[in-house]
This record gives structure tokens, sequence and C-alpha cells, in this order.
């Protein structure tokens, strides 16, 4: 989620609005898409040719060698897939379509910041790595990490204006101000500790006329976040001269807030809103926008039960009868967010690169391994239990794909392999033999067993992968291409080699 003009709005007053914080010997809860988009984007990392991993998780290691330098205990929080109600669709293809101008920009030589395909696994890698405790929740991830900071007792860091709206006990830090390259020393005590800032609510209340926080919620979606965009909402900003002079900076921030700071608390405040609107739309516009201030309230999900004892129950992952392996799974961050797409809404969307916009996107040559796991999601059994029927939308027959097409978005419709008979279905998939496992995968690659009985078993499934990448292609590969593919495969492996403890390189000339 995210407020428009607000995130930068605190900042300009940050004097009034922020609190300077040494943070140690604390848990904290970090948002972990917030986190690892911002060492990505801020750690001088090269961003055009598919992905500096190697420094990335240099960075990301850093980054919790710092926070243990400090004794503070982090959780990472990471959202999931897409709401079941999937109302944030329109804000996600808005999304898309600027990373792809990003990307080309890229692409050209110009600036711009786009995460590589890759940098979410990696990260999630470095974290389990570093036994960082970390969970993936079932779709966005907002509300869970408020509600276990308060839970804690403990701070939030993140990037995302919606922690400003959030009633947090011990308040939030922006990750912009957090200082973990810069770890100073208490003279007194000689403790190391984090500087950082932690924005407060409270003072943000009293600088506009002491508002009732209660307020904030509704101020959020009337401003306008990535749940509501409604055009009748600037009927009312218009018909109330909400807002300050045209093209003043944060005018309607500023505008919002000074006007909701009039009323008691948000019914009374909803009521006029209301009121500025034709009879015949309140009724469905109140329902919306009640709908949205749910948003910015106590989770139902209880994460600290899955930090303590390792079970995360989401009511809403629960009450649609997904198999236990596969809740687990998504919790654990061993299933990607994607599967959780397919599997409820029956649509994913392709996240872009940097690549030649004018060719296929580089998703393309993927689909028939797609094709396969919408296959094995086809006939996976939903139960929507409690889950309110107008909750679930209808799911198509095939799976809808949202890619790239040139320097344009576009939907497009995939069918899903039928399994031959005798195949498992989801809810058997993890009771398979090994055997049948490994035979699945390779028919789905079209490769045979026998090209991989020489290979080393490290190497079976990057080459497995390669071979399939090689039949598939759209532009031919070239004996180049080949080369630097299985030069990169091995410098992971020599590189360790050459720098595991007790290895003695040879000096030029000796034996």
């Amino acid at each position: 989620m995210g407020i428009r003009g607000l995130m930068s709005f605190v900042e300009d007053h940050g004097c009034e609005f922020f609190t300077d914080l040494k943070v140690r010997d604390t848990k904290i809860v970090i948002d972990g898409y917030a986190l690892f988009h911002r060492l990505c984007f801020s750690s001088d990392l090269e961003l055009r040719y598919g992905g500096d991993y190697d420094a990335f998780a240099e960075v990301v290691q850093s980054f919790f060698a710092s926070l243990s330098a400090c004794d503070i205990c982090p959780y990472v929080v990471l959202d999931g897939g897409c709401d079941i109600s999937d109302k944030k669709l329109t804000t996600l293809k808005d999304r898309a379509r600027e990373k792809i101008q990003t990307a080309h920009s890229l692409a050209v030589g110009r600036g711009g910041h786009v995460c590589p395909l890759l940098a979410r696994e990696v990260f999630l890698q470095v974290l389990a790595r570093l036994r960082v405790r970390f969970v993936q929740c079932f779709a966005e991830a907002d509300r869970d990490i408020m509600t276990l900071a308060n839970h804690w007792d403990c701070p939030v860091l993140s990037s995302d204006s919606d922690f400003c709206i959030f009633d947090l006990k011990t308040g939030f830090c922006p990750l912009n101000s957090f200082q973990w390259r810069n770890i100073s020393a208490d003279k007194a005590t000689k403790n190391c500790y984090i500087p950082a800032k932690c924005f407060s609510l409270d003072a943000f209340c009293r600088h506009f006329s002491n508002m009732n926080k209660t307020l904030l919620p509704l101020f959020a979606v009337l401003c306008g976040n990535d749940h509501v965009n409604l055009p009748i909402v600037e009927t009312f900003l218009s018909k109330a001269r909400v807002g300050a002079a045209k093209g003043r900076r944060h005018g309607r921030v500023l505008g919002l807030l000074n006007w909701l700071a009039r009323y008691a608390d948000p019914a009374e405040a909803l009521a006029q809103v209301l009121n500025y609107l034709p009879k015949k739309a309140r009724g469905s516009v109140q329902e919306l926008l009640c709908c949205a201030m749910e948003e910015y309230q106590q989770s139902p999900g209880r994460l600290h039960d899955f930090f303590q004892g390792g079970t995360y129950v989401c009511p809403d992952a629960v009450n649609l009868g997904l198999p236990e392996w596969v809740l687990v799974a998504l919790a654990k961050g061993q299933l990607s967010p994607f599967i959780s797409d397919a599997l409820v809404l029956r649509r994913t969307i392709l996240q872009t690169q940097v690549e030649n916009m004018q060719r296929s996107n580089a998703h393309r040559v993927s689909q028939p391994i797609r094709q396969t796991i919408y296959g094995l999601l086809l006939h996976a059994s939903l139960r929507p239990g409690n889950t309110p029927c107008q909750a679930l939308p209808p799911r198509p027959p095939a799976f809808r794909e949202v890619e790239r097409i040139q320097k344009n978005i576009k939907t497009s419709v995939v069918e899903a392999v039928e399994l031959l008979k005798g195949h498992p279905d989801l809810s058997t998939l993890t009771e398979l033999s090994l055997a049948r496992r490994q035979m699945l995968l390779l028919e789905t690659l079209k490769v045979k067993p026998t090209v991989l009985e020489p290979v080393p078993a490290a190497l079976k499934l990057p080459i497995a992968v390669s071979c399939f990448w090689l039949q598939h292609s759209e532009a031919k590969a070239r004996l180049h291409h080949l080369q630097a593919l299985l030069l990169g495969m091995l410098v992971g492996p020599l590189h360790a080699i050459i720098n595991s403890p007790g290895n003695v390189v040879a000096a030029p000339g000796q034996a």
C-alpha cells in the first residue's frame, strides 16, 4: 500500500514529526519487500544485466551483521500474493506499465531502478543462511506487520507511508533514515546502536489541532491509496473545496487533514463526505470506503504464533481449503506468491526486467513450464468455507498472464497442460517418491534421463534447464551464448573451492 504524497509531506516536517532513536537491544519487525528494494537500489549495484546477485547478497549480509552487532533481533515479514478480492489489480497494472518504462530507460543507458528478477529469491536465501526469522504472508503484509509489532511492543522498519497511519505502540522507522552503515557507540555504556528516526503519530495529530487518530484511515482512503481510487471522491474534494491553492506542494494532504480535524470521529466525517455525493451513489461509496478503512485495523492472523511455534494461520488461506503442505511452503517462502495467485485468481503478473523491448519478453521461453505448473494447480480443490461468495472472483477454466508486449502490458490466456492419467493432484504431490518427482520434472523440461547421467549431481538441474532453453529459445542460441552460460555455472563452485579454508593456490611455476 501507499498514500500519495504523505511520505514526502512528513519528511518535509521531519523536526516536528520524527524523534531521534538509538536502536539497540530490541526486536524489530521489518517490511521485507521494502527492505530488499531499498538495499538493491541504494547500494550502487549493476541493474542492467540481469542482476549482480553476489554483490546484492553481500549487502544483505552486511545489513543483518549490523543489526547483530547492536543486539537487534530482526523478524522479516514479506508480502505474499494478491488479495483474494483482486481489488488492487488496476494499481498493479499501472505499476507494471511504469516499470516497463523504467526498464526501457535502463536498457538504453539512462537511469532508473528495476529490481532484477531473482533479487527476492536471493534475499530469502541469505535470510535462510543467516538464520534470520522470516515469514511470507498469504497476501499483503502491512496489517500483519502492524499487529506483530504491537504484540511485541517493538518498532517497524519500512518505507511504506501506510505505517504513518497505523497506530503503532513503539513507532515506525523509515528505512531512508536507518543508518545501519554508520553504527555508533554510546559514550557512557559503550554499547553499539544504529541511529534512526522514529515517526510520532501523536506529534502528527497534534499538528492538526489534536485530531482524533481514528480519522487517519479515512484520510488515507480519501487521499488515495492502492485500494481506493474512485473518481467520485474527486467530486467530494471539488465540492467541499478541500485542498490548498492549485499547484501548492502537498495541497491535497494538507487540505484533507485540516478538513478532517474538524470532526470528532470517522462516522461523523464520513457522513459529511457522503452529503457531497449524489444520493444514488452514497450507499456503494460508503461500503467501499468502510471496507478500505478496515485495511488499517488489526490483522486476524497471529504471526507471533508462527515465530514462536512454527504455525501460521491465515484465515483467508485456511477458508480456501488449500492443502496443508502448500500453506506451510508459502509461509516459509518455499513457494513463490506466483503459486497462490495462480491457485486463487487463475491469474499471474509476469515481472518486467531490463531487456530489449522490441522483442518478446524473457518469460515467453518458460511458458511451457508454467503450463505444466498450471496443470498441477488446475484441479486443486478450493473449498470456500467461511469465505463470502462475493470475496472470491470467478475462476476461469484457463489461466491469464499479465505480460509485457513491447512497451505496454497485455493479458494473455494460457491453457494449462492436462497431465496424463495417473499423475498426482496438488494435495498428494509431496507424497510422490523422489524418482517420480524427477520424472515429472524431466518430462516438463523435455529432457531424457540418459542425457544427465554423466553430469555431476549439483549441475543436473542447471544443465537440464539449459537443454530446455536451447530447444525453446525464440532467438537461436550461438556457441558463445552456451559457453558463457556454462562458464557462469562453473564460476561459483570454482570460486568456493579457491577460497575454501586450508586451500593453497600454487604459485606460477610450482607443481
